[in-house]
């Protein structure tokens, strides 16, 4: 059976770090191609989102937000079993947030097999940036100040870092785009943004490969725990995005991407906004196994195999 070249490139990333190469990409380049993939995703979506009628989008993006507010509820008191409030606070967040690259990743492997999605999935994937990350922070906030050991930061600048960061910008702003635009007006940038897409996702995973490859000595500190955190729940939370879309009567592909959102785990947002609410977290445990574990996961595993479950249930 062919891989993906997709998956590919991560893997020789994943092994170059692994074998200490001094394989890396400049660091310019890695900002460029997040830049670019995000704005990509933006208006690939925007232009298909222009198809759909308003009231009919609007029901299911009110139901795709309120699941973004009940997984890192759901996840949290599992991670208390091994964590502190704090830290399982901070995780939960990363895994009610979503990973653009494996939205990005299940997108190619759809179009790969000639399966079709419902463009919205792009408005569900900027929804499901933000309410985990509130959530995450409303609970280690609690947890920091039962300890004694508030932040300091007000909501005022934390939102303005959730709803005004970087990822959230250009996702919604190249959504805007394609959707005022349309496909006649983007015809000239469609070289670009549209037939580049999967060249440009194949340097972006050589370079996650590399940075993967880092995490995994930290990571062995943990236990077993961890690893199977990192692994189970993205299994469980799948089911949830499965039950979600079936709900919504989205098409097989478009089910596949939705349980990938509920699945993957965000190692870009909710770093940032983290970092900055909740400075007592320590960020090698959510980022390693965001990035270390359920990343590599999906890529590999998850995304081929949630798009079986899906085949079930329809």
């Amino acid at each position: 059976m062919q891989m993906d070249p997709v998956v590919l490139f991560f893997l020789l990333g994943l092994l170059a770090g692994l074998a200490k190469s001094d394989l890396k990409l400049p660091s310019a380049l890695y900002d460029t191609l997040s830049v670019f993939l995000l704005l990509a995703i933006g208006i690939k979506g925007g232009l298909e989102l222009a198809k759909q009628p308003f009231l009919q989008v609007l029901p299911q993006a009110l139901l795709v937000l309120a699941m973004g507010f009940v997984i890192p509820l759901l996840v949290y008191p599992v991670l208390r079993l091994k964590f502190s409030q704090v830290d399982a606070a901070s995780m939960s967040a990363h895994y009610g947030s979503v990973s653009v690259v494996t939205y990005a990743v299940g997108v190619a492997y759809l179009s790969r097999l000639g399966v079709s999605h419902e463009s919205q999935t792009t408005l569900f994937l900027v929804l499901l940036e933000m309410p985990a990350l509130i959530v995450g922070v409303i609970l280690a906030r609690q947890g920091a100040n039962q300890a004694g050991k508030g932040s300091g930061h007000g909501w005022g600048k934390l939102l303005h870092e959730v709803l005004l960061g970087k990822s959230i910008v250009l996702l919604m702003g190249g959504l805007l785009i394609g959707l005022l635009a349309g496909p006649e007006g983007i015809k000239p940038l469609d070289r670009l943004y549209l037939d580049l897409f999967k060249p440009v996702l194949t340097l972006f995973l050589l370079e996650m490969g590399l940075v993967v490859a880092g995490k995994f000595g930290a990571l062995r500190q943990q236990g077993w725990f961890i690893l199977l955190a990192g692994i189970g729940l993205p299994l469980c939370l799948s089911w949830i995005g499965i039950g979600v879309g079936h709900l919504l009567g989205l098409s097989v592909g478009g089910v596949t991407l939705l349980a990938l959102l509920a699945a993957s785990a965000s190692y870009i947002a909710a770093p940032a906004a983290m970092r900055m609410a909740v400075p007592q977290a320590n960020p090698a445990l959510s980022l390693g196994a965001a990035l270390g574990i359920t990343f590599p996961f999906n890529l590999l595993i998850g995304v081929p195999l949630y798009y079986q479950f899906a085949h079930w249930v329809a």
